[in-house]
């Protein structure tokens, strides 16, 4: 029997739970048992803890058939718990390190107390921590075990059953259980508190509490379903009505009771207008009927509102409020003269064609700020042809760059009228970055960002841990995040990674990169294509070097003495390399180029041509593995910095714990891989084949059919994925020369 119970519940917070589990299971106390409960969540939650289970013995996953939301979600944990004691955990939270040592050192010290109470610290996803602000009333002054009589403000405390630790027979002695509804905390919380006889408190905070930015608190949602607070305050007298010798408690509870009433009534963002008047006449009629005999109102302002509340006022009481409403909206008249002013920069040909409708066959392509015609908004782009031709379909690009578009496909040039006026009247917005500040998101406009890779490097929110690696304003760059309707992932791990570090209301759609598609379907006829149009002689083997953009290097250095690499190799070797876009063309390239071994491919239009016409990718850190991974062709992973890249930028995984195919730290070992088998053996296969089955999931040559139904055609259904094992690869070169 383990000492702690943690219960878990899971809905749709695959971006959090990894973080959550992995609080816990990293805790330097062992004796604790988990029990994660997946409430039938749609998302990728209920694989994730399994994945965890897998790994761990102390965690037990219960999936359920039909999502019952909260309250019953943690029933169902509770019915499998076996330790001395019960704590719940939201799956989108984090233990503090050290919490449960601390918690299970309390309750020895306390001689097991039936409640012991803990404190939370809210974090915020601008990096900002801020303690409870009522963490005074955990003070271990005094008595170490008390009744809430002895220290009844206890009950001012946030009603939260999570910053708790409960004696499991203490629960079932009271057959405690959580109601289904929107506030299932009220009941259980307070219950609970009177009922104990002996409670402990424990001043430090143990649970970190996240404030998702984008809204992920129901409670803070607009709806009438806040009207299920008088349905749990009607449990709460229930439970004191069952316990006649709690009932002292009932002015204390009588107060939270109207207090709560006045908060779901005075806080915006909850009650539809035309249901406020209903409800305040609702919550009335409730006061009267539970009115203590003898009940002293709270003083000020508040005692005020009481008294409004008892007569049913409600007219009375909005003219009260009325003030707060007109400060309230002075602020958002505020914030929207702020954005009239930043839209009139725009020009007075922007904000006509803001007025104008949308054009629902008009489509915006934009790849790596204007680079270019490329990646995942290029394949999604041709698609869109395919499927709908009648759709109009123009791609943004830099003047510099205008040369990158293909010939038939329909440009403008950022920044000219041209541009402005597609912007402002495209029904659809597609790119692999985001778009300039200055461009507005009209009401009914479809913003699509797809990515442009699987970030092995910390991507959003988290570069601010790495401040040698950024100077972004996080704050801008959310602004621009929520302009996404939809974000692309090719695998669940980039899943969870872009729903967490950009916290905003986009729907993920797991389709794939359609960047990718060509990958799987490409013929031998497309690879020996690819494979001429390079130069590269039959029977040459030709492996392409792409190393990623390191933040402290100012300009493309190859870590590698390439003309060295290639005499060592051989006559027979081909080195394709490409610079990261972020660097200028290297004079140096063009000059190893004349031995004729070495071929420059940074300026390469199409990066997948290059992936099909290599027997081999040659990387540090790129995404390029990931994509690459997909040909299940061999990967040679040459990272002679990984300490200090991981120091300055940080990173999601270790690659040299997990690498797609052979390692090298040094170039005489990278050399050494080459010019053997070892690039292509039998040990490179089983690491390459594991990586695929990590981040390959949705790569199966459909994705950009996917995204197009989806997102231009309305279709609701996404079409199934091909699993990994029944997909066919494009072929190698050696097997397309020989069946060319």
């Amino acid at each position: 029997m383990p000492r702690l119970t943690l219960v878990v519940p899971a809905y749709n917070v695959q971006g959090y739970i990894g973080e959550c589990l992995d609080s816990v299971l990293g805790q330097d106390f062992a004796d604790f048992e988990v029990i994660g409960v997946d409430d039938c969540s749609p998302d990728g939650s209920g694989a994730i803890l399994d994945t965890y289970a897998a790994r761990d013995d102390r965690l037990r996953v219960l999936h359920l058939t039909e999502n019952v939301g909260l309250g019953r979600a943690r029933n169902a944990g509770l019915e499998l718990a076996t330790g001395d004691y019960v704590l719940f955990l939201d799956s989108d939270d984090t233990l503090a390190p050290g919490s449960l040592a601390a918690i299970a050192a309390r309750l020895d010290a306390t001689d097991d107390p039936d409640v012991l109470i803990y404190d939370y610290t809210r974090t915020y996803w601008d990096g900002r921590h801020l303690r409870n602000t009522r963490s005074e009333l955990l003070s271990e002054d005094g008595p170490a075990v008390f009744s809430l009589a002895e220290r009844p403000r206890l009950l001012d405390l946030l009603q939260i059953v999570w910053n708790k630790a409960y004696r499991r027979d203490f629960v079932s002695r009271h057959g405690f259980r959580f109601p289904p509804g929107y506030y299932e905390d009220a009941p259980w919380t307070y219950s609970s508190l009177i009922a104990a006889e002996r409670i402990a408190v424990l001043d430090r905070s143990c649970v970190l509490y996240r404030q998702r930015r984008e809204g992920g608190n129901i409670l803070r949602t607009v709806s009438r379903k806040h009207f299920d607070v008088f349905d749990q305050y009607d449990r709460v007298f229930a439970f004191l009505e069952g316990h006649p010798e709690l009932e002292s408690w009932r002015p204390a509870l009588f107060q939270k009771m109207a207090d709560h009433f006045l908060t779901v009534l005075e806080r915006p963002g909850r009650l539809p207008r035309d249901a406020r008047s209903e409800f305040f006449h609702r919550a009335a009629e409730v006061y009267r009927a539970r009115l203590p005999e003898g009940f002293e109102r709270p003083p000020g302002g508040r005692g005020y509102k009481y008294a409004l509340l008892g007569m049913d006022a409600y007219s009375a009481f909005f003219g009260l409020t009325r003030a707060n409403s007109v400060r309230h909206r002075a602020r958002l008249g505020g914030r929207a003269r702020v954005g009239r002013a930043r839209r009139a920069a725009l020009g007075v040909l922007y904000r006509c064609g803001l007025r104008m409708p949308l054009d629902e066959n008009l489509a915006v392509f934009s790849a790596y700020w204007g680079r270019g015609y490329s990646c995942n908004p290029a394949a999604i782009e041709a698609e869109l042809g395919r499927l709908a031709p009648r759709m109009r379909r123009v791609w943004a690009v830099r003047s510099e760059h205008r040369d990158r578009v293909p010939a038939g496909v329909e440009k403008v040039i950022v920044g000219s009228r041209a541009y402005w006026t597609v912007m402002a009247r495209a029904k659809y917005l597609t790119n692999n970055v985001n778009f300039g500040d200055t461009v507005v998101k009209r009401e009914g406009q479809i913003h699509l960002q797809t990515h442009h890779g699987t970030p092995l490097k910390t991507m959003g929110l988290d570069q601010a841990r790495y401040p040698a690696s950024t100077s972004m304003d996080m704050e801008k760059l959310l602004r621009r995040c929520d302009r996404w309707d939809y974000s692309l992932s090719s695998n669940r791990f980039s899943t969870t990674v872009w729903e967490r570090v950009y916290p905003c209301r986009f729907t993920t759609l797991e389709t794939g990169y359609p960047r990718n598609d060509v990958l799987v379907n490409a013929t031998a006829a497309d690879v020996v294509a690819a494979r001429r149009e390079l130069g590269l002689a039959d029977g040459t083997t030709a492996f392409l070097y792409m190393p990623t953009h390191r933040e402290y290097e100012k300009s493309f250095t190859p870590r590698l003495d390439l003309s060295k690499l290639a005499e060592d190799l051989g006559p027979d070797v081909t080195l394709l390399v490409r610079g990261h876009y972020f660097y200028k063309p290297a004079g140096r390239l063009a000059e190893l180029q004349a031995g004729g071994r070495i071929i420059d491919v940074s300026g390469h239009g199409n990066v997948e041509e290059l992936y099909l016409a290599a027997d081999a990718l040659i990387t540090d850190y790129s995404s390029a593995m990931f994509d690459y991974a997909n040909l299940d062709r061999p990967i040679v992973i040459h990272a002679d910095d990984w300490d200090t890249y991981r120091v300055v930028r940080g990173t999601y995984f270790d690659l040299m714990a997990e690498p797609p195919g052979a390692v090298a730290r040094t170039q005489e070992r990278l050399t050494a891989i080459l010019g053997s088998d070892e690039w292509r053996g039998e040990k490179a296969a089983a690491l390459r084949t594991a990586f695929r089955k990590r981040y390959c999931d949705y790569d199966d040559g459909r994705a950009a059919e996917r995204v197009v139904r989806r997102v231009f055609l309305g279709e609701k259904t996404l079409l199934p994925v091909v699993p990994l094992a029944e997909r066919i690869p494009a072929p190698s070169p050696a097997e397309a020369a020989g069946r060319h």
